[in-house]
């Protein structure tokens, strides 16, 4: 009797197991199947993505590198890449380069200036220069006389004036020039030899914009980078910035619908430089030029631009009698300059220096610093993420062939 017990026991113990291993199949069956009932197939744990910003992930370049790479620098007398202040700012490690009159003698000296430059870098530098038409003309010696922005407008078609454009730019690049500040976009109808006068296409919005534009493509179909300039228009003003500051009271409501309409379209075309001049605006701040002023950058922001925002030079006028060039140095990056502007080499150690102190000090947000030098490594086609972690672009204008 006991021994069938204990057979029975067993028997329903069998049982039981058989009953649940069958309910535990079909549950795991029914949580393996969609609302259709279709199998779910489990994929691999992905990988955490590492992100660009992450500061594990990468380590920028040292911070006076990315500070010298925001300053663009003019080289007082110098025609040799030898001469010592070209040694001082090659040291600093400057972005750019400006060629002036005082570096020419001739074409294959100038060619020369720019390769060893480029060479003794050993990285990629802008090098730029002021060539517009008629009486600003860094090599007029060498390219000879041309007429005025205004009889341009007066006398020739807007394709006629890409193609003198395009003409200037193959020269410009023979010489080992890659960005020209230049075109200008103010408007001014004012006495032909005034601060701006014919250096305006014209005081029309729309005749300044339409050549404008064609000087732009122009020059960039010949592989130079324009800049319009100077934002957000010089027109209003008679006073020359170059001996002071001069505040001018007018609203953006205005200036949208007269002096920045030339610069909208060339920012709508992909304009990859912008300048921004020494004029005090109320509309941003009656006591800063434009070119230290916040408002002044966050507006050309909005107005979509994503290039390279420089100042005109800090050793003008309107702001050197009142604030130092490291001093101007920092306000202009703080206020959201990408490039800093000077026709004197010899402060670049003291202006990169003043925005290493200001980072290290909290004034100046390194975030900041390091938009800036992106934006001017990737200008001069440079390894951006070995500098500051992240891929920068700019804009560059499409232009078909003239």
């Amino acid at each position: 009797m006991q021994l069938a017990v204990v057979r029975m026991a067993v028997a329903v113990s069998v049982l039981v197991s058989l009953v649940l291993a069958t309910v535990a199949a079909v549950t795991m069956s029914t949580a393996g199947e969609g609302e259709a009932g279709a199998p779910i197939v489990a994929s691999e744990p992905a990988e955490s993505p590492v992100a660009e910003d992450d500061p594990e992930a990468c380590e920028p370049a040292p911070l006076e590198q990315r500070a010298g790479q925001v300053l663009v620098v003019g080289l007082p007398g110098v025609t040799v890449s030898s001469d010592p202040i070209a040694d001082e700012v090659l040291d600093v490690g400057v972005g750019g380069v400006l060629v002036t009159e005082p570096n020419v003698e001739s074409s294959p000296q100038v060619a020369q200036l720019a390769s060893d430059l480029r060479a003794r870098a050993g990285r990629p530098l802008v090098v730029a220069t002021g060539e517009e038409s008629g009486r600003v003309s860094t090599f007029r010696e060498l390219l000879g006389p041309s007429p005025s922005a205004r009889a341009f407008a007066a006398t020739r078609s807007p394709a006629e004036v890409r193609a003198v454009a395009e003409l200037l730019g193959s020269d410009l690049a023979a010489l080992g020039i890659d960005v020209d500040l230049a075109p200008v976009v103010d408007l001014d109808a004012g006495p032909a030899n005034g601060v701006i006068g014919d250096r305006s296409f014209s005081a029309d919005p729309d005749t300044a914009a339409a050549y404008g534009l064609a000087w732009a493509e122009g020059l960039t179909a010949s592989g130079v980078r324009p800049t319009a300039k100077h934002f957000p228009g010089h027109g209003r003003v008679t006073e020359d910035s170059h001996l002071e500051l001069v505040t001018v009271d007018v609203s953006v409501e205005e200036l949208s619908a007269t002096d920045l309409r030339p610069f909208a379209a060339l920012i709508d075309a992909g304009v990859p430089l912008v300048m921004l001049e020494h004029v005090a605006y109320t509309a941003f701040d009656p006591a800063l030029p434009a070119s230290l002023a916040p408002g002044a950058y966050q507006l050309l922001r909005d107005m979509g631009f994503e290039g390279v925002a420089i100042t005109d030079s800090v050793g003008m006028g309107a702001v050197n009698l009142h604030w130092s060039f490291p001093e101007a140095t920092v306000m202009a990056v703080a206020a959201g300059a990408d490039a800093v502007l000077t026709t004197d080499g010899t402060q670049a150690r003291a202006m990169r220096d003043a925005l290493v102190d200001a980072v290290r000090s909290g004034r100046l947000d390194e975030e900041r610093l390091d938009e800036a030098a992106g934006r001017m490594v990737a200008l001069a086609e440079g390894d951006t993420e070995a500098l500051v972690c992240r891929a920068v672009t700019i804009p560059g204008m499409s232009v078909a062939a003239g």
